[in-house]
């Protein structure tokens, strides 16, 4: 599992308004489905699939996307986006 975004919020202008700006933690995890084996990176899977070597295919690989969102008070006067 590697994180990919980590949690954030930022102040910006949309049309005039400043609002916050709320971007979430995102994880990933990379992994051979057949051998379990984890990878670091998207880059280390397609290495794996690359090398001659190994009998590695793409459609070995599984990839999940785990966003965390915080729990966020939300109301009339809240500008997050």
């Amino acid at each position: 599992m590697f994180v990919e975004q980590e949690e954030s919020f930022e102040k910006q202008t949309i049309d005039g308004v400043e609002v916050t700006v709320y971007k979430p933690r995102v994880e990933v995890t990379v992994k051979h489905m057949t051998t379990g084996q984890e990878y670091g990176s998207d880059e280390e899977a397609k290495q794996d699939v690359d090398n001659p070597n190994t009998d590695t295919k793409q459609e070995d690989i599984s990839i999940s996307v785990h966003i965390k969102v915080q729990s966020i008070p939300l109301g009339g006067q809240t500008n997050i986006f």
